[in-house]
């Protein structure tokens, strides 16, 4: 059952800490499980309601810019690291190579002409929490000059290794997570894309 405004916690950001208010831990009483063949005690429920905060320190441009309708990456620009010019998708903050911090960068151009679809799986079953229709198809992609593979769902259409494809974003209610990017078909149709997306 969905929590109400005085049950739900909420955090600001205020002088570099966070300053959370609110309820975070909810305990609700244990709940008997009975062998229903036998009648006799077989367990407990421990039900929980967690608000975890998750900090995306150095990571929170790329989940901001989703919902701006932008996929930034990061490029190595150090002179002395024998990878140098490498972008990376996904977002890494510092070089593998090198270990210096990175140089975020806009490739949502990149991405609109040169995705394609390297590899994918299709799933007709998730596990808990799961927010994405099904079936989820998961596609793995690849951009010109990018070293990387991104994963991510195909939301429109049906996966094929090669298929040309490009991003759309949830600009309209962002929830600042990776679910925020998702990839239909080169030519996809804006009536074609769900709700709240755009590309």
């Amino acid at each position: 059952m969905p929590k109400t405004e005085e049950e739900k916690g909420f955090v600001d950001v205020v002088n570099g800490r966070y300053k959370p208010k609110g309820k975070f831990h909810i305990s609700e009483a244990n709940q008997p499980i009975f062998n229903k063949d036998t009648g006799k005690l077989a367990g407990v429920t421990n039900p929980r309601d967690m608000t975890y905060i998750h900090s995306y320190g150095g990571e929170a441009v790329f989940f901001e810019s989703l919902g701006k309708g932008k996929l930034m990456a990061t490029r190595c620009d150090n002179d002395n690291c024998e990878t140098k010019g490498s972008i990376y998708q996904p977002f890494r903050i510092f070089c593998p190579d090198c270990l210096r911090r990175a140089t975020v960068i806009d490739m949502t151009e990149i991405a609109q002409k040169t995705a394609k679809i390297h590899s994918f799986i299709v799933t007709h079953r998730s596990g808990a929490f799961n927010s994405l229709p099904k079936p989820i198809k998961f596609i793995n992609i690849e951009f010109e000059g990018v070293v990387t593979i991104l994963m991510s769902v195909l939301a429109v259409g049906d996966p094929a290794i090669g298929k040309r494809i490009v991003p759309i974003f949830n600009t309209k209610a962002p929830t600042y997570t990776i679910t925020d990017l998702r990839f239909v078909p080169e030519g996809t149709l804006e009536s074609e894309l769900p709700e709240g997306f755009t590309f």
